[in-house]
């Protein structure tokens, strides 16, 4: 082989090693609840230019049905590489939530109180966060996604930012030297409606997504959860895709 010949090879062999490098996808965990926040930040990651790994988890909540059947439905949309569905039952065996017992009963929405509503399900966001990291470096992700947001940690202690800091220092610690995910909460600081606008921006199949409280089919449109939703939905001027039993307007008319 001449020198010329030589050097080609090298040269081509250069440009595969890095065309290899800079064709290595990124990969990304997220949690996949089948409601809108989820699903916007599925798309936010597939935006980022992630392969999506699915994770959706079912804990006796009232809805479990629809809300799996839209999450597999959007993993589909989403084209995931993967999908993973973890059945747990201590959340609703431990009970204390009106999302996980029976014997509480879901409440109409209040959108002025500073309370802890009775939906939220006591350290839910580590359960869930436990199983999506485990997943994460089982499949050498590199971030784990959470649609969390501004209004969600107004009532729910564990959608707190200081949470999600605290919690990917604690995976820091807790995984292999050689792991790094970053916990990713892209919206932590934004209201739903804004959650809303960037999945209109993003394309997001809103139709294939769940967030009522109480009902499979319609949703109730009172609950806290479809409350937020239509008003987020109203803010921006675009009518909620899904089937309402009630859809009251939550925003005042001008």
């Amino acid at each position: 082989m001449t020198d010329t010949d030589s050097d080609s090879t090298e040269t081509a062999e250069s440009t595969e090693s890095t065309d290899s490098t800079e064709q290595t996808p990124k990969r990304a965990v997220v949690l996949l609840s089948g409601g809108m926040d989820s699903a916007t930040a599925a798309y936010e990651a597939k935006e980022r230019g992630y392969d999506i790994y699915a994770l959706h988890t079912s804990y006796g909540q009232k809805t479990e049905s629809k809300e799996l059947a839209c999450a597999e439905r959007l993993a589909d949309e989403l084209g995931a590489n993967d999908f993973l569905h973890i059945e747990t039952s201590h959340l609703s065996t431990i009970g204390a939530s009106s999302l996980t017992d029976d014997e509480m009963a879901v409440e109409d929405a209040d959108m002025n109180s500073d309370e802890i509503p009775t939906s939220y399900v006591p350290f839910r966001n580590a359960n869930l966060l436990s199983m999506a990291v485990s997943y994460a470096e089982a499949n050498e992700c590199d971030a784990v996604f959470v649609g969390a947001h501004s209004e969600d940690y107004s009532g729910y202690p564990d959608c707190r930012p200081e949470f999600f800091e605290a919690f990917e220092a604690m995976v820091d610690v807790g995984t292999k030297p050689e792991t790094s995910i970053s916990l990713e909460v892209p919206f932590v600081h934004d209201s739903k409606t804004e959650i809303a606008r960037r999945g209109v921006e993003l394309g997001v199949p809103f139709e294939h997504t769940w967030s009522c409280y109480r009902a499979e089919e319609p949703a109730c449109g009172t609950c806290d959860s479809c409350a937020f939703r239509l008003q987020a939905f109203q803010n921006i001027g675009t009518r909620d895709p899904i089937a309402y039993e009630e859809r009251p307007q939550y925003v005042d008319a001008e």
